[in-house]
C-alpha cells in the first residue's frame, strides 16, 4: 500500500510571495496624482503637454502611470531624484490664504515657491489661466533654493497658458 504525505499549499506560496514584494521596491513608473481641472484648464494644460521640454534640469523626460496630460515627469530613474509637473491643480493654500505672497519671475513667468517639509521645492505658476505645479526634489534644489530648472519649463507655459487670473 502506497502512503502519501500532504503538505499544505499554502505556507510555501506564501512565503514565496512574501519574499518577492520584499525584494521589489516602489514603483519606479509611478508618476504624480493626476489632476482634475475644468475642461477650459484642462484643455490648455494639453496644450502645455505637447510643448514640454525632453529635458529639464538636465535630466530626461520620462513616461509613468498613470498615463496623463496633466503631468509629466524628469529624472527619477537609477537613484536620481525626479522633477515633477502637474498642471490643472487647485490655487495653492498659501496664496488663498494670503493673496498678496511675493512671487518670482523665471523668464516672464510668474512661480510661487513654497519649501516643503522633505527639503523639495514646490512651484506654482501665478498669474495664469491654469495652475502648473512643479516640484523640484531636495538633491535639485539643495540648501540655497536653486529653482534654476524652472528655466526650462517657463517658455512652454508661457507660450500655452495665457495670463490671467483664475479662483
Amino acid at each position: 500500500m502506497k502512503s502519501s504525505l500532504r503538505r499544505p499549499l499554502g505556507l510555501p506560496s506564501l512565503a514565496v510571495l512574501l519574499a518577492a514584494v520584499a525584494c521589489s521596491g516602489p514603483d519606479a513608473g509611478a508618476g504624480p496624482a493626476v489632476p482634475t481641472p475644468p475642461e477650459r484648464q484642462a484643455a490648455l494644460c494639453r496644450a502645455l503637454h505637447q510643448e514640454l521640454p525632453r529635458t529639464v534640469g538636465g535630466l530626461g523626460r520620462r513616461t509613468v502611470e498613470p498615463v496623463s496630460e496633466l503631468t509629466a515627469i524628469w529624472g527619477g530613474t537609477d537613484g536620481e531624484p525626479a522633477i515633477s509637473l502637474r498642471c490643472g491643480v487647485a490655487k495653492p493654500e498659501l496664496l488663498k490664504r494670503n493673496p498678496a505672497t511675493d512671487s518670482m519671475d523665471v523668464n516672464d513667468v510668474g512661480w510661487l515657491p513654497e519649501r516643503q517639509p522633505d527639503g523639495s521645492v514646490r512651484c506654482t505658476t501665478v498669474r495664469r489661466e491654469a495652475w502648473v505645479e512643479v516640484t523640484l526634489p531636495k538633491k535639485i534644489v539643495g540648501e540655497g533654493g536653486d529653482l534654476s530648472a524652472l528655466t526650462d519649463l517657463s517658455g512652454a507655459v508661457l507660450k500655452t497658458i495665457p495670463e490671467g487670473i483664475i479662483s
